[in-house]
C-alpha cells in the first residue's frame, strides 16, 4: 500500500479558508534577539512550510516580518500588523499563522481586536499548538487566556528588568554617560576631569547663570566672549579625547539640569506621562519630577561642582522663567518696569506689555489680550503703563525706608515669638502622638500569643496611634512649608543697609531696567490692575513677598473729558459760573484753583477748553455791554434739528464721530453764526439710518464703495461688448 501525497487538511480548515491567503507573520522584539537568536526566527519562517502542509499553495503563502526589532507591547509603530490587520479585514486572508501567541501582540487590546476583526471574517488562527476558530466559543476562550498569559509574561519581564535596574542603581552602580566635565578612572569610579580648563568652564557657567538668572543671557555672555565647553568623544574611535564645542541652548539646559553636578546620583529623574505621548514618537511623553519623587537620590557620591542647594535654587529659577501664563518669567529688556508681574483683575489672566511706538520704546501699554487670543474679541483691559510704573515704584521706594523697614523688622519680631509659641504647641502634640503610638506598641507586644482576639484588636489600635502620628507629622511639615522664612542676623543688616542706599541706587544712571526688575522681583509677587474704559482711575493691588497686601489708586491720563473721574464736578462748576454771570476766564481760574485737570495730560485749563465744555453742555458764553456772561442753553432736539452733544447721545457714539461725519456730509447740518454751535437736521427716519451705519463694522462703508465702483465698471464694459 502507497503513502498518500494529500496534503493534511486539519478538520477546520474548509474551501473558503484554502481559498484565500495564509499569513505567516514574523517578528522579533529587539534586533540584538535578531542577531543572537537566529534559531527563533528559523523556526518562525519554517511556518511557511507548515501553511503547505497544511493545504495552501506556496504561491498562495504571505510571509510578514516587518515588524523585526519591534516589540508587541503595542501596535503603535508596527506596520507589519498593521498590514496583518487590513488584510484580515478585507477578506484576504484564511489563516494566520505565528509561532506562538505572543508574537502578534503582547496586549490584550490590540490582540482581542484582532480575534474580532477574524471572527468576522471567517479567518483562523495557528500556532505550533493547533489551529483555532476565533468564532468558536471555546477556542475564543483559548485564545484569550492565551493572550492574556502573554501580556501577564511581559509585565513580570519588564517589573523583573525595572527592580535589577533599580537595585543595581540604589547602590550607585548603574552605568550612565558621564556628563561633561566628568570622566570614569580606570576603576570606573567617577572623577572630575583632569584639564583644569575644562573644570573652569564648569565653574564659570553657574557663576554667571547666579549673576545674569537666565539662560538666554548666559548663552549670549559664553558667545560674546568666545567661550567654548571642553567635551570628551564618547565613541572608541575618539578614545576619550578632548575637543573643544561652541555651547549651545540645549547643552547648557542639560548642564544646569544635571544634579550631578552637585555631587548627586540620582535614577527616575524623568517618567513617561502617556497622556502626553504622541504616536509613533517613543521620546515624547517625558515629564521632569520633583527630587522627592526621583527613585534614587545619593548626594555626595561624586566629586561636585556646586552644592545641593544651589542646584535647587537652578531649577527653580529655570522653572520661573519659563514663557508661560502662569509665571511670571525672567526679566524681559525694555522700559517696562512690571512685565511678568501685572494680573488682569476683571479675568485673572496674566497681562501682557507692548510698546506703541516701537522704535522709540518711549510709551508702555499693559493689556490683558485673553479675549483677543481666545474669542477673537476685544481687549479684556488696556491701560497706559507710565502711571502704573511710578505708582508701584513710589509704594516700594516708602516701603523700604528705614522707618518701615524699622517698623517691619519690630513686626518681624513679634511674628517670630508667635511662630515660637506655635512650635511649642505643635511639638507637645507630636510628643504625645508619639506616646500614644508607643503604649499601642508596649500594649501588643505584651498581649500572650494565645488571646488572638486581643492581641487583633491591639494591633488595629496599634496601626491607628502609628496613622495618626504619621498625619500630624505631615501636617506639621506643611506648616512648617507654609510660614514665611525667618531672616538671619546677617540678612536683617543688609536689609537695613539697602533701605539707606535704595532710592540712590534706583535713580542712578548705572542701574538699569533690568535691574529695577530684578528688585521688583525680590519683594513683590504679583500686581492686580482693575479698571473702567471710561474711567481714568485705576484700582491697584500689591501682594508682597510674605503675603503683605497694598492696595490704592491710580490715576492714568486718558483723551476724552467724560473719562476724568471729576466730569461732574466740572460741569456743575460751569454750568452755576454761567448761571451767576460769570466770564470764562473766571470760570477757569476757578477749575484751576480747585485742582481739576483736564484730559490728555494737560495739568492746567485754559479759556478755550472751558468754552468748549460750555458748549457741549448747551450753554455759551458771549459778553454783554456789561462785559457779563449771557446764559444761552438750547435743548439737545428742537423737532428735527439736534445739538451736535444730543445726537451724538442719542446714537451712542463720540461727539468727535459725529462731527467727522458732518464734515463728510453724512449727516447734514448748519452753522447758526460763524464759529458758533452746529445744529444736525434729523427726522425719525433718518435717525433710524444713522443708528443701522453706526452699527456697521469698521471699513464697510469703504468696502461697499469699492463694490459699487467694480460693480459699474463692470456693467460699463457689457454695455460696450453688446453695442453694434
Amino acid at each position: 500500500m502507497t503513502a498518500s501525497t494529500e496534503p493534511r487538511r486539519h478538520h477546520k480548515i474548509e474551501v473558503n479558508h484554502l481559498d484565500r491567503l495564509a499569513i505567516v507573520y514574523v517578528r522579533q522584539s529587539t534586533l540584538a534577539q535578531l542577531q543572537h537568536h537566529q534559531e527563533s526566527t528559523r523556526l518562525q519562517y519554517a511556518l511557511v512550510h507548515h501553511a503547505v502542509d497544511l493545504g495552501w499553495a506556496s504561491d498562495r503563502v504571505l510571509v510578514i516580518d516587518d515588524d523585526q526589532g519591534k516589540s508587541g507591547t503595542t501596535a503603535t509603530g508596527r506596520p507589519g500588523f498593521t498590514r496583518l490587520v487590513t488584510e484580515v479585514s478585507l477578506g484576504h486572508v484564511g489563516l494566520i499563522l505565528g509561532i506562538e501567541m505572543s508574537r502578534l501582540a503582547r496586549s490584550n487590546r490590540d490582540w482581542h481586536h484582532l480575534l474580532e476583526v477574524c471572527a468576522l471574517f471567517q479567518t483562523l488562527i495557528g500556532d505550533a499548538d493547533g489551529i483555532y476558530n476565533p468564532a468558536d466559543y471555546n477556542d475564543r476562550l483559548l485564545l484569550g487566556l492565551k493572550g492574556t498569559m502573554s501580556e501577564a509574561e511581559l509585565h513580570i519581564l519588564k517589573n523583573r528588568m525595572h527592580q535589577g535596574k533599580l537595585n543595581k542603581a540604589r547602590r550607585g552602580a548603574l552605568g550612565a554617560p558621564t556628563p561633561t566635565g566628568y570622566i570614569r578612572d580606570a576603576y570606573g569610579e567617577i572623577q572630575m576631569d583632569p584639564d583644569e580648563q575644562v573644570q573652569q568652564v564648569i565653574r564659570l557657567i553657574f557663576r554667571k547663570f547666579e549673576e545674569l538668572g537666565t539662560l538666554h543671557a548666559l548663552l549670549r555672555y559664553l558667545v560674546e566672549h568666545q567661550v567654548q565647553l571642553g567635551v570628551r568623544e564618547r565613541t572608541r574611535a575618539g578614545g576619550g579625547l578632548l575637543t573643544w564645542r561652541r555651547p549651545n541652548r540645549m547643552t547648557l539646559q542639560n548642564l544646569l539640569h544635571n544634579p550631578m553636578y552637585a555631587g548627586v546620583y540620582a535614577y527616575g529623574r524623568r517618567q513617561t506621562d502617556p497622556r502626553k505621548k504622541l504616536a509613533g514618537r517613543s521620546s515624547t511623553g517625558r515629564v521632569t519630577l520633583p527630587p522627592d519623587q526621583w527613585h534614587v537620590l545619593l548626594k555626595d557620591h561624586v566629586p561636585a561642582y556646586i552644592s545641593w542647594e544651589q542646584y535647587q535654587e537652578h531649577a527653580a529659577r529655570m522653572a520661573a522663567n519659563r514663557n508661560v501664563a502662569s509665571l511670571s518669567g525672567a526679566p524681559k529688556r525694555g522700559t517696562g518696569l512690571l512685565s511678568g508681574l501685572l494680573i488682569c483683575g476683571h479675568c485673572g489672566h496674566r497681562m501682557v506689555i507692548s510698546y506703541p511706538n516701537a522704535p522709540t520704546g518711549s510709551a508702555v501699554r499693559y493689556s490683558c489680550m485673553r479675549h483677543v487670543t481666545d474669542y477673537a474679541g476685544p481687549p479684556c483691559f488696556s491701560c497706559t503703563g507710565a502711571a502704573v510704573d511710578r505708582w508701584v515704584t513710589t509704594q516700594l521706594l516708602d516701603a523700604l525706608t528705614p522707618a518701615s523697614v524699622a517698623l517691619s523688622l519690630e513686626a518681624q519680631s513679634t511674628l517670630n515669638r508667635d511662630r515660637e509659641a506655635l512650635d511649642h504647641h505643635w511639638h507637645a502634640r507630636l510628643e504625645r502622638a508619639q506616646y500614644e503610638a508607643a503604649r499601642a506598641a508596649r500594649q501588643y507586644q505584651g498581649v500572650e500569643p494565645e488571646h488572638r482576639l486581643v492581641a487583633r484588636s491591639l494591633e488595629r489600635a496599634w496601626e491607628q496611634a502609628l496613622e495618626a502620628e504619621r498625619t500630624l507629622k505631615e501636617e506639621y511639615e506643611r506648616h512648617v512649608q507654609l510660614r514665611p522664612r525667618q531672616l538671619t542676623t546677617d540678612e536683617i543688616c543688609q536689609v537695613q543697609t539697602l533701605s539707606t542706599a535704595l532710592p540712590a541706587l534706583w535713580s542712578a544712571s548705572t542701574t538699569t531696567m533690568q535691574d529695577r526688575k530684578e528688585i521688583l522681583r525680590l519683594v513683590i509677587q504679583r500686581i492686580t490692575l482693575w479698571g473702567d474704559a471710561n474711567d481714568e482711575r485705576l484700582d491697584v493691588r500689591i501682594e508682597w513677598q510674605g503675603d503683605h497686601v497694598t492696595e490704592g489708586q491710580v490715576v492714568r491720563p486718558v483723551a476724552r473729558l467724560d473719562q476724568v473721574s471729576t466730569y461732574a464736578e466740572v460741569c456743575q462748576r460751569v454750568e452755576a459760573a454761567v448761571t451767576q454771570g460769570k466770564t470764562a476766564l473766571d470760570v477757569t481760574d476757578e477749575l484751576n484753583a480747585a485742582g481739576l485737570r483736564p484730559p490728555k495730560r494737560r495739568t492746567t485749563w485754559n479759556v478755550a477748553q472751558v468754552r468748549s465744555l460750555a458748549q457741549r453742555l448747551g450753554v455759551q458764553f458771549s459778553k454783554g455791554t456789561d462785559g457779563r456772561a449771557v446764559r444761552a442753553r438750547r435743548p439737545p432736539r428742537a423737532g428735527d434739528w439736534w445739538t451736535l452733544d444730543g445726537l451724538a447721545q442719542a446714537l451712542k457714539m463720540p461727539v468727535v464721530t459725529l462731527y467727522t461725519w458732518l464734515r463728510r456730509d453724512v449727516v447734514k447740518g448748519e452753522q447758526l453764526e460763524r464759529g458758533g454751535t452746529w445744529r444736525i437736521w434729523a427726522d425719525d427716519a433718518e435717525v433710524r439710518r444713522l443708528q443701522a451705519l453706526r452699527a456697521e463694522p469698521v471699513g464697510a462703508r469703504c468696502h461697499r464703495r469699492w463694490i459699487d465702483k467694480a460693480t459699474s465698471m463692470m456693467d460699463t464694459l457689457e454695455v460696450r461688448d453688446v453695442s453694434p
